[in-house]
């Protein structure tokens, strides 16, 4: 969200679905500062309660479950199987670029969930377990799409593209709340989420909500590989958005501003395309506990790839920066 807006609890409790089969990685929540916020209340469980080994203090759980395809499990990671109309491997299949990741997370505290989609290939990677987490200004991609979908391939109106730059370039929450209004609310992104694919986003029910002094659609929940999803209609051609809107779209989220181009734009060199947006909140008053999210598209030198990150339980904003940064850096040494 905007830069400088802090504090606030979260008393709306937002419902999370149970029962993904992926990597799972439980690190240990500790304690703050402050930007997006959407605070949640005492007693409100975050992702981490919900993960499928106890943490240790200040370091991730070994023994982790895993599976990327549907009713599979067991130790270590798998890769899940490409998605319709993905393009066929190039030379052999990529191992999972997030073993590298969990000898670090071993030594972080949070709970991290991930996605990575290869474009080349079309396979996708899954870290993490847990509940839906909030998405704070990320969600903003998802008001943008929606928003593009209903305009019958003409494009926003003029007043609506100043909007639009404010709210991705810029993280402009005032703007955000005219689009997501202007999108439909709700039931609009919803409607959009359901023709995308999207299986366990669910749009906030509010905007004003009670006890809460940040806008609600911020309250909105998701997981990473509904976010590859999202991202997946930037990149590739269908029904939902044409060719000009997916152009539009991205060149926004080319173009934010340098202060917001953090996370998973981390260990990437100048000169390769990184199109991103990230959200960060703090969860409680104290600001001892933050949400730090990011998302976008990663293409040159060699690698074409969506990532999608979400985190919480970090102790400070910039801790949860530095934890996305290192994921992304590892990331694109990976994939090379």
């Amino acid at each position: 969200m905007t830069s400088g807006a802090a504090g606030g609890r979260r008393t709306l409790a937002v419902a999370a679905a149970s029962g993904i089969a992926v990597l799972a990685v439980s690190i240990a929540a500790c304690g703050g500062s402050g930007d997006a916020g959407i605070a949640r209340a005492a007693g409100v469980g975050s992702a981490g309660s919900s993960s499928t080994g106890p943490a240790s203090s200040g370091s991730a759980s070994s023994g982790v479950a895993a599976s990327a395809s549907a009713g599979s499990a067991g130790g270590g990671t798998s890769t899940a199987p490409p998605s319709p109309g993905a393009p066929a491997a190039v030379g052999s299949e990529r191992a999972d670029p997030f073993t590298a990741v969990q000898a670090y997370l071993a030594q972080r505290s949070g709970t991290v969930l991930a996605a990575v989609y290869d474009v080349r290939t079309g396979q996708s990677w899954r870290l993490g377990d847990g509940p839906p987490q909030d998405e704070a200004s990320a969600v903003k991609l998802d008001i943008l799409e929606t928003l593009l979908s209903e305009s019958d391939g003409t494009g926003l109106s003029a007043g609506n593209q100043g909007l639009a730059g404010q709210m991705i370039e810029d993280s402009d929450n005032d703007a955000a709340t005219s689009l997501w209004y202007a999108a439909g609310g709700t039931a609009g992104l919803a409607a959009y989420d359901d023709r995308a694919g999207l299986t366990r986003t669910t749009p906030s029910a509010c905007v004003v909500c009670a006890d809460f002094p940040w806008p609600g659609w911020g309250l909105t929940t998701t997981v990473p590989y509904d976010q590859i999803t999202l991202l997946k209609q930037l990149i590739k051609p269908g029904p939902l958005l044409t060719t000009d809107e997916r152009q539009y779209a991205l060149s926004l989220l080319e173009n934010v501003t340098p202060g917001q181009a953090w996370g998973v734009s981390g260990g990437v060199p100048a000169g390769v395309t990184v199109a991103l947006k990230d959200g960060w909140l703090p969860l409680n008053d104290d600001n001892t506990d933050w949400q730090i999210n990011s998302e976008g598209w990663v293409s040159g030198d060699g690698r074409d790839y969506l990532i999608s990150v979400l985190t919480t339980g970090n102790p400070t904003e910039q801790y949860g920066i530095d934890t996305i940064s290192e994921i992304s850096t590892l990331i694109w040494t990976q994939l090379r």
